[in-house]
């Protein structure tokens, strides 16, 4: 049984569809005209956002230096005193009157500094347990060779057409 290959392509039907090329022509311009329209009015929202977001940052800047030196000064505290707090370590949060302070571990990391330094040196203390070898799709080379992998069963190769009206635009340039 051999199933043809579907290649009609499927698109959102249009509120209005030009009838001529002279209508696709005005169309595209547009088009244009609306993207450099929005473009004008996402430039003035990031100019706004920018402008206010400074404005409330400095506004808040002495409360969260203030913050910082309150909390320097509640862990040195905590710190002298963590075994009452913590009922001699038997608990990790202490629950004050205004709210609480607790001590928290984090998981363990491993840092690096040199890893093909690190790598040889594990080799060569035969210690290959701690290196792990990553094999993964060189989707590259199947895409060079695809007639080769074309039976794999899960295994298939997808190319999409996508449809770009691109409207002829000119830059001002900047005189200075």
């Amino acid at each position: 049984m051999n199933k043809k290959a579907n290649t009609r392509l499927k698109v959102e039907a249009a509120e209005a569809v030009p009838q001529s090329l002279a209508e696709v022509t005005e169309a595209i311009a547009e088009i244009g005209r609306c993207q450099r329209e929005r473009d004008v009015i996402q430039a003035q929202m990031n100019e706004a956002l920018s402008f206010w977001r400074a404005k409330y940052e400095e506004k808040a800047k002495p409360y969260a230096g203030r913050i910082v030196e309150l909390t320097k000064g509640v862990a040195t505290w905590c710190e002298a005193h963590r075994g009452e707090l913590t009922k001699e370590g038997k608990t990790k949060t202490a629950r004050l009157a205004t709210g609480e302070v607790s001590w928290r571990m984090r998981p363990p990391s491993v840092v690096m500094r040199g890893a093909e330094a690190i790598i040889e040196t594990l080799r060569k203390l035969k210690l290959d347990r701690f290196l792990r070898v990553k094999i993964e799709l060189d989707k590259e080379a199947v895409l060079a060779e695809p007639e080769a992998v074309s039976g794999i069963k899960g295994l298939a190769i997808s190319q999409r057409e996508d449809f770009v009206v691109k409207p002829f635009s000119t830059e001002l340039e900047e005189v200075r």
